[in-house]
């Protein structure tokens, strides 16, 4: 029997979910309030080299991947995942990371454990503007995918 609760076709990305929790916080549920746009971009470490059997021809494997996601809104004062990504602006070490997950539209996610968060611009641009929040998550380390039920 076909699952009918299955999306298929093309979907709007606000039906993405972000969520941000604490480092050890093993289900990230705190939303970012007012948050605009989301990027991602994924990096690949590919090795190559010309052996002598493969006439010139190059091989390659991959042995790297990286994870960084962009994103930008408004600051919003209150909102528990807005001011838990805005405090770590001058955090170093450890204290500058956080889990965080991301809800893909079909209900699988990725869990960014201890990911690092990159703070780039906080409350301050033109006088009539609303105060900015922008940052960067960075993967450290492997994460955990987990598909849709």
């Amino acid at each position: 029997m076909a699952n009918d609760n299955k999306k298929s076709g093309v979907f709007p990305c606000y039906e993405n979910q972000f969520a941000v929790g604490a480092a050890g916080e093993t289900t990230p549920s705190d939303t970012i309030a007012d948050m605009e746009t989301y990027g991602v971009a994924i990096e690949n470490g590919i090795e190559e080299w010309h052996s002598y059997g493969e006439e010139g021809w190059v091989k390659r494997l991959m042995t790297a991947k990286s994870v960084k996601i962009s994103v930008k809104g408004k600051r919003n004062l209150g909102d528990a995942g807005n001011d838990d990504i805005a405090s770590v602006w001058m955090a170093n070490g450890h204290a500058a990371e956080r889990n965080f997950l991301w809800t893909f539209p079909d209900g699988s996610t990725v869990l960014f454990k201890n990911a690092v968060i990159n703070v780039t611009a906080l409350n301050a641009a033109d006088a009539t503007n609303v105060g900015p929040l922008e940052f960067e998550v960075q993967s450290n380390g492997k994460p955990v995918y987990t598909p849709a039920a």
